[in-house]
């Protein structure tokens, strides 16, 4: 049964950045799709960035483009979401997420309804 787990959020004044890992384990990562997704206060949850099964597809929210980056390390089975220029607006519970991606080694998807495998969140709180 794969589990993920979220690290490396915290709380970060407006332009710093943190990286947030996103580490497997009792499965491999290698067949998966992985999203990141956030969900602040009130809000529903969005997506952030997704990242294929070979890792030659990327998609970015509009919010974050330029500013966010997703990586991902199959040897490491860890996918990361490097965050810079980091503002208010960025303070979330971030969530990685993985689905089954036999099918289609390019596939990226920003939504949540494929995702199958969820991690517990990391708190990102971006203040002064």
């Amino acid at each position: 049964q794969l589990q993920l787990v979220e690290s490396g959020g915290g709380l970060v004044q407006p332009g710093g950045s943190l990286r947030l890992s996103c580490a497997a384990s009792g499965s491999t990562l290698n067949y998966r799709g992985i999203g990141w997704f956030r969900q602040a206060p009130g809000k529903e949850r969005e997506g952030v960035s997704c990242i294929s099964r070979s890792g030659d597809n990327t998609n970015y929210a509009d919010s974050v483009k330029g500013r966010f980056t997703i990586s991902r390390d199959n040897a490491k089975n860890t996918v990361y979401l490097q965050m810079n220029s980091l503002k208010p607006e960025d303070t979330a519970v971030y969530y990685c997420a993985a689905f089954s991606a036999l099918l289609s080694q390019s596939m990226c998807v920003m939504a949540p309804g494929p995702y199958n495998y969820w991690g517990q969140g990391t708190q990102v709180t971006v203040s002064s």
